[in-house]
């Protein structure tokens, strides 16, 4: 067998500490999953089920790169999040036993077109023209649970040019890391190399060309994205 056309690169991300990668296959991404950034997002924060959208494996972008402002869209932001990695696959996997199927934790920047999520949202369409364009899923190295543990306090801060713009704690997440993948789990079988995204808190809001966005998660260290001209 030979394929029409070479097949794409396989997407992967950094792993700390080390010159290997991190095979990309899935990203998933909790929508509203901090109370704050529910009711800036005018909706109530509350415990019905957890929803997600997804990215290509591909929009991963590695630390330091420079991310183009992308095109149709006037309102480009920024969301700081806990990336969890699955290593171990599995369906229906229980909450208890939810947190042996992750390889490790990262910290991401789920890059926004806030205008067309928003558009899309008011009409009742899917979200991906908003959430899953090109180079919109920023991903630092990945630590693994040996090296970190699981994650579920501690501050996770934004900021763009040096000025502070989202500042909470992790213990704030509405549905938990275990709750997060054992729910998933339920609707598709995870796989080796799944990201999850696990949600942003308050405080999104707009980059402009020349912006430096700095996201820190205590204890996973800090990813930077520049801001680069528009595309044409």
């Amino acid at each position: 067998m030979s394929y029409v056309f070479p097949p794409a690169p396989q997407a992967s991300v950094a792993v700390d500490g080390t010159d290997d990668r991190l095979p990309v296959r899935r990203i998933f991404c909790v929508g509203r999953n901090y109370a704050a950034h529910a009711r800036e997002m005018g909706k109530d924060p509350d415990r019905d089920p957890p929803f997600f959208f997804t990215k290509p494996a591909d929009a991963v972008v590695d630390s330091g790169e420079v991310v183009a402002y992308p095109p149709e869209t006037e309102n480009f932001h920024y969301e700081a999040e806990l990336v969890a990695v699955i290593g171990k696959g599995g369906k229906n996997i229980s909450e208890e036993d939810s947190l042996s199927h992750v390889w490790g934790y990262a910290v991401g920047n789920d890059l926004t077109r806030r205008d067309l999520q928003l558009k899309a949202r008011e009409q009742g369409r899917p979200w991906d023209w908003g959430k899953a364009f090109d180079r919109s899923a920023v991903i630092g190295p990945v630590f693994p649970v040996e090296k970190v543990g699981h994650p579920d306090k501690g501050s996770i801060k934004l900021t763009v040019n040096g000025e502070v713009k989202q500042d909470a704690d992790l213990n704030e997440l509405i549905w938990s890391v275990p709750e997060i993948i054992s729910i998933l789990s339920h609707s598709m079988t995870l796989q080796p190399g799944d990201l999850i995204m696990t949600g942003t808190p308050a405080g999104v809001g707009a980059l402009v060309e020349g912006d430096t966005c700095v996201v820190e998660i205590e204890g996973l260290g800090k990813i930077e994205t520049p801001i680069g001209k528009r595309e044409a």
